[in-house]
């Protein structure tokens, strides 16, 4: 018989976790894999970010599945898992863990099942839970709408559209660079 006690899964659960997952109300959430166009428009993304943050000598770029651990948030979120994302703070002292903080920029880039108002709904609580973190800037990027909506922690209700023809920038988060939409999306 179950004496109907649970326990609440850790941060050292979840590094022992496969795949791509994030801790939740001490609950283990774990991420759907990626399809293909996802994959390839966060690939390019990085590549961008990771070349500039090297000439840059400041902060780290992270692809897919890198955590974030953070203090527990209203929610109970104890995690991120981005995308793509930039980090410039503190490193921790075992490089082989989570990195301690949130990113300083998130990038969320949409899935099949990233689409309609339950979507919606899950998407603006994350955008919610990286700013109460201290990300200052999250990229929502839609491959089938061919667009990158920024949004940033000092104006949160004032999303920025970036679409074929413009460049897109990730500032106050990552000063300097900026990347064209149209090579995100080729």
């Amino acid at each position: 018989m179950s004496s109907g006690i649970q326990t609440m899964a850790t941060l050292d659960d979840l590094a022992r976790v496969e795949g791509k997952a994030e801790l939740i109300r001490g609950r283990i959430v774990h991420l759907m894999p990626t399809g293909r166009r996802p994959n390839l428009v966060a690939g390019r993304i990085f590549r961008s970010l990771a070349t500039f943050v090297d000439k840059l000598g400041q902060g780290e770029a992270y692809t897919d599945n890198m955590g974030f651990a953070v203090p527990e948030l209203a929610n109970g979120r104890i995690t991120f898992s981005p995308d793509v994302s930039y980090y410039s703070g503190l490193f921790p002292s075992n490089s082989m863990r989570f990195v301690e903080g949130p990113p300083t920029f998130a990038v969320e880039v949409r899935s099949e099942s990233d689409y309609g108002p339950t979507a919606e709904e899950e998407m603006a609580v994350k955008r919610a839970d990286y700013f109460e973190a201290g990300t200052l800037v999250v990229w929502d990027v839609d491959p089938i709408a061919r667009v990158i909506r920024v949004h940033r922690n000092d104006q949160p209700e004032n999303v920025e559209e970036f679409r074929s023809g413009q460049e897109v920038d990730a500032e106050p988060a990552v000063p300097g660079w900026s990347v064209e939409v149209d090579w995100i999306f080729v």
